[in-house]
């Protein structure tokens, strides 16, 4: 960690054959725009270095040449290449060395910090290195005409097999993650996780996840099409607009909020357990890691931890932690829920009576109905347990365990979750209906925290003098698998 020093990201550098300084990102921000901006200056000072040739002098910066890499995408510089030195140059040229090496260079602290991972525009955390890797060997498939042998152990697998392996004797739920929080979404410094780490931190899988989708389109490319620069890339994916009245569902291309579904559908048809177990074999091979053992304990443990993988990353949405959207303290002493909970009530906000369509905006609505809570109702927080955005992701409230203040009287018997927007008239998005009817009440059942049998009512058939959740929705609802009149 002393490497790397406290945030490390500098603002200016010179070049090393001339003197001229070039300004460089914001002084320690670690944002994708950020890193979007450094590596496009160096597009813009280079512009016959393509896309392959600049992720390769991005994973030479970072040291990023070990036996598995190399195995699977080479050298980071080859002989169709600028020799190393020119690479390296042009690199320290544009912006800085000992920022895309701090950028890129994954590392967790002995004090919670995890670095070499950025905060994206849809306020998740993406490790750039895996992303990197897999936009690497998408870029040299489209290149040579081959399939992209790899991409599953490079952005995932080896990562996934040695956390698996590292943490036999926890719990599997306890083999992956922990997310984390900023310490400030509109200028991030640092992110510290919330408990001791993994291998396979959130950030991580994130990066694994966006690298293996952006490798695989890359790689899909017809043989007429050229592929965009590395900035262009990113962009594409992360730097999104979505509009009012459409929201996810006008959207057919790949971007960073349909991250789950999409690496779903990519690597799910792969027979997962072998893949780990092959790539396992690899790392042991290659690397010489004598405390990989190859047997039967190995199994079970990649097949408990798969089956972690599978519920925490695909079948639950990803949900947006308290403190991303900086929520005020809880007053008082939570009170715990006796789980499984047999009810699911859904609601609409009402006010805000707009669909919130990014990060910024919806964590704006949830501090406004938190301080709303808090200092008009005189509640302890937030009534709901969950809040639905049309950006793509769900925001925690109360959460799993704690009592909400959502449906009076049932509260301690159900789940409350709320949709943002006024639907009295119109429907939700369909994305974001989907996210709460399938994918949080999937992950609610199978994590143990809603029954099997569960019953889905709207607001309205509990509690007397409310519309909620809309004659729109609640109409729609009533057609929903679990809804009981």
């Amino acid at each position: 960690a002393t490497k790397f020093g406290v945030g490390g990201w500098i603002n200016k550098t010179s070049d090393f054959n001339t003197g001229h300084r070039c300004l460089l990102p914001s002084v320690h921000l670690r944002n994708m725009d950020s890193f979007i901006q450094a590596v496009q200056q160096v597009e813009d000072s280079n512009p016959s270095l393509s896309p392959l040739a600049l992720v390769r002098a991005l994973r030479r910066t970072a040291g990023h040449d070990d036996g598995m890499t190399i195995h699977f995408l080479g050298a980071s510089y080859n002989a169709s290449d600028a020799p190393p030195e020119a690479l390296e140059t042009a690199i320290l040229n544009a912006s800085s060395f000992s920022f895309f090496d701090k950028a890129i260079h994954h590392i967790v602290t002995d004090y919670g910090e995890e670095r070499g991972v950025v905060l994206a525009p849809d306020g998740t955390t993406v490790a750039l290195a895996p992303l990197l890797l897999g936009i690497e060997l998408g870029l040299k498939a489209k290149m040579e005409g081959t399939p992209a042998v790899g991409m599953f152990p490079l952005t995932l697998g080896r990562t996934l097999g040695l956390s698996f392996l590292s943490l036999q004797d926890f719990p599997s739920s306890y083999r992956l993650g922990p997310n984390g929080c900023w310490d400030n979404v509109e200028h991030p410094k640092v992110f510290k996780l919330s408990r001791p780490a993994t291998l396979a931190t959130d950030a991580v899988i994130n990066g694994g996840m966006d690298g293996a989708i952006l490798g695989m389109d890359l790689s899909n490319l017809s043989p007429h099409e050229q592929p965009q620069a590395l900035s262009d890339i990113l962009k594409g994916y992360y730097s999104f607009i979505l509009h009012e009245g459409q929201g996810l569902d006008a959207v057919t291309g790949h971007i960073s909020p349909r991250r789950r579904e999409i690496s779903r559908s990519i690597l799910e048809p792969l027979d997962l357990h072998s893949q780990v177990m092959e790539t396992l074999t690899l790392v042991w091979k290659l690397e010489k890691t004598e405390w990989i053992a190859l047997d039967t304990g190995v199994g079970k443990a990649v097949k408990d931890g798969l089956q972690t993988f599978v519920h925490k990353y695909w079948d639950c949405p990803q949900i947006i932690p308290r403190c991303q959207w900086r929520a005020k303290a809880y007053r008082g002493t939570p009170i715990p829920l006796s789980r499984p909970l047999r009810f699911l009530y859904v609601h609409h906000t009402y006010e805000p009576s707009s669909p919130c369509l990014s990060f910024t905006n919806c964590s704006r609505d949830m501090r406004s109905m938190q301080r709303f809570h808090q200092e008009d109702r005189g509640w302890s927080d937030i009534g709901y347990s969950f809040v639905v955005g049309s950006d793509g992701y769900i925001y925690e409230g109360r959460g799993w365990n704690h009592l909400g203040t959502h449906t009076r009287g049932h509260n301690d018997i159900g789940y409350g979750v709320s949709i943002i927007g006024n639907y009295t008239a119109t429907l939700p998005s369909r994305h974001s209906m989907d996210l709460l009817r399938h994918r949080l009440v999937q992950c609610a059942v199978n994590g143990g925290a809603l029954a099997a049998n569960f019953t889905i009512h709207g607001h309205r058939q509990v509690v007397n003098y409310t519309s909620c959740p809309g004659d729109a929705f609640f109409s729609e609802i009533r057609s929903w698998e679990h809804f009981r009149e």
